[in-house]
């Protein structure tokens, strides 16, 4: 017996085990048949009984019966096949479509990261520019304050020697007014 279409000669699975065996069946009881029609006819040719006659009638009968219902079943069963064949390739197709779009996603996703981590750096970069800069302007600064500490110190001692002088002449003017113009020092 041929193998229909769509089916594979001793396919993987349960289904395909299932249309295997019924398949021997029906091969099995198709030889059965052709086995029985063979008698008939060398019964024919010979002499036969009227019980032989009727019960190898009666097994044709039941061969028949088994083989329309297994035939049945057959039909049954292949269009399960069918019917799960086409949600897989309905599922597969939609697996494919999933699939490309997560692959579309991933890559956007690690453009997004790509371009984020090139930002980052040049904020880094930025950074540290703007870190060393701080630190020059700091050494800069403290400089400066150093440099106007030493200028209060010095304006401070010319403070101090500006009121020396000060207070120096403000004695010598109490002196010559104590000892009047002209008068000199006293022996």
């Amino acid at each position: 017996m041929a193998t229909p279409l769509g089916w594979s000669q001793g396919g993987s699975g349960s289904v395909c085990l299932a249309f295997d065996q019924l398949r021997d069946v029906i091969e099995s009881q198709e030889e059965l048949i052709h086995q029985l029609r063979n008698v008939m006819v060398l019964q024919d040719e010979n002499f036969v009984s009227k019980e032989e006659f009727q019960e190898v009638e009666k097994k044709l009968g039941e061969e028949k019966a088994a083989h329309a219902k297994t035939k049945a079943l057959l039909a049954k069963e292949e269009e399960k096949l069918q019917f799960a064949l086409g949600e897989v390739e309905v599922l597969s197709k939609q697996l494919e479509k999933e699939k490309l779009a997560f692959e579309k996603a991933l890559s956007s996703i690690k453009n997004r990261v790509l371009q984020e981590s090139s930002k980052k750096d040049q904020l880094i970069s930025k950074c540290n520019e703007i870190e060393s800069h701080i630190i020059k302007q700091e050494d800069i600064l403290n400089g400066k304050e150093n440099e106007i500490k030493e200028l209060q110190q010095v304006i401070s001692q010319q403070k101090q020697i500006f009121r020396n002088h000060v207070s120096d002449f403000r004695i010598q003017k109490q002196q010559e007014r104590l000892h009047g113009p002209g008068a000199g020092p006293e022996a």
